[in-house]
């Protein structure tokens, strides 16, 4: 198979990675004199980049980090800040607005909403058939029983056999300094293999003649509305409701709109297990989230257990690909293993040579920082000039209340070229603390 542009881009980044590891180490230029930020998908955003801006200005000017990014249209920001006209960012909005059409289309497919039945038509979607991109001809299509393959804002190939996209594009953002992203350095590297897709198409679409049952389907929502992943939350919600509203503006789902329960599992495993019981009880058969790792450590085996099925639209670590879902698990985002290729080229083309990690201790902070820990010294980075420090995250659930000192001067005495954040809301408050420290980009080493 011929490798498509954006595979080739990532090729590129992988052969630049190897050269750095072949070739002998390159000494500290004079363009490390100050010490570098970096940042994932948790943090690199606008939502982070403002208050910092406010408490101090150009902190994080020239910052930059890498985070699951596919090119979407104005057309289609515009049609998202109808639902939310206060918008800052666009993280996830595609994928959100994805997980809600895939699970629309299975369900038609289906002709049930038995989470038990539908499942099976969820990889299927994405995989064999005639393409369709909107939720109007791809419904059209279900409801006469034709095969399909949905080919959506950032799903474009076919799912892995535990339900993740195969292929993603990858967008290196940098803050200005104004602390807001500037769209003008964007730059996208695709990432994965068309190869890696299942090539299992599922059940065939269930005949016509056939009685539809189990309508409306009801989705339930687990997302951050509240708690340390809040921040990243407007852009899911934005894409997930505009999804509902088109779908349900093209006739719905088993010739009923679907409803859709907005519920908030506070990036908090037992509050989005309390939020999945109640909407259980009202009917959910499918749940769009939740946004964290985290989270969905503790509730994939929920949902297994209570066969219901649960998409996430942001859940990224490369552990929830080993977890035993019972085939209810799915998610829209890439798993973190192909972030964490991405971050370490970033970092390896800045040529440093002695970093910190800076992680949030769950599920996406400890896998994203041992990936990128690996890379790095696949790379040709010494073990012993990688530092990694890990930080609880706040009991009360607020960002504001991160404190890090000790983990700061962990840092400051370590005196490395660059600094990699891994977090969620809460990062504003862990890069203030490192500044408090004396770990200031804007201060010369």
């Amino acid at each position: 198979m011929r490798p498509t542009p954006g595979i080739r881009l990532f090729l590129c980044a992988a052969l630049a990675l190897s050269v750095a590891a072949c070739g002998e180490k390159d000494e500290p230029t004079s363009s490390h004199q100050s010490i570098r930020f970096y940042g994932a998908d948790g943090n690199m955003k606008n939502t982070i980049g403002e208050p910092v801006g406010k408490a101090q200005p150009g902190l994080i000017d020239g910052m930059k980090g890498t985070t699951p990014l596919t090119a979407i249209s104005e057309e289609f920001k515009a049609r998202l800040r109808a639902i939310d006209p206060n918008l800052k960012d666009y993280s996830y909005a595609g994928e959100s607005y994805d997980v809600m059409v895939i699970m629309a289309l299975a369900t038609q497919l289906a002709r049930t909403t038995d989470a038990t039945v539908v499942k099976n038509y969820v990889n299927g979607v994405t995989i064999g058939g005639k393409d369709c991109s909107t939720p109007e001809d791809c419904l059209a299509l279900a409801r006469k029983g034709t095969d399909l393959r949905y080919v959506g804002i950032t799903v474009k190939t076919g799912f892995k056999d535990k339900g993740e996209p195969s292929t993603t594009s990858y967008g290196t953002l940098h803050f200005s300094a104004d602390s807001q992203i500037n769209k003008q350095l964007t730059e996208y590297v695709g990432a994965g293999s068309e190869a890696a897709a299942s090539t299992d198409p599922g059940p065939a679409p269930v005949k016509t003649s056939v009685k539809e049952s189990g309508a409306p389907l009801i989705i339930g929502g687990l997302t951050a509305i509240t708690g340390t992943n809040s921040g990243s939350n407007p852009p899911k919600r934005a894409g997930a409701k505009l999804a509902i509203q088109e779908i349900n503006a093209a006739g719905g789902v088993l010739g009923k709109p679907v409803q859709f329960l907005d519920g908030d599992d506070g990036t908090n495993a037992d509050k989005g297990k309390a939020a999945m019981d109640a909407q259980i009880a009202q009917g959910a058969q499918m749940f769009f989230g939740p946004s964290s790792s985290g989270v969905a450590t503790k509730l994939i085996p929920e949902a297994a257990s209570r066969k219901v099925i649960l998409f996430a639209p942001s859940a990224t670590s490369a552990a929830l690909s080993a977890i035993d879902d019972g085939g209810f698990f799915f998610r829209a985002a890439p798993s973190d293993e192909l972030q964490s290729r991405a971050l370490a080229d970033v970092i390896m083309r800045d040529g440093l040579r002695k970093i910190s990690i800076v992680y949030r201790k769950d599920a996406y902070g400890e896998g994203l920082q041992q990936g990128v820990k690996a890379e790095l010294i696949k790379a040709g980075v010494d073990e012993i000039d990688i530092q990694v420090v890990g930080y609880d995250v706040p009991a009360s659930g607020k960002p504001e209340d991160l404190k890090i000192p000790d983990q700061a001067a962990q840092v400051k005495e370590f005196g490395p070229e660059g600094v990699l954040i891994i977090g969620l809301t809460e990062s504003t408050y862990a890069i203030l603390e490192l500044a408090a420290a004396g770990v200031d980009p804007r201060t010369a080493g």
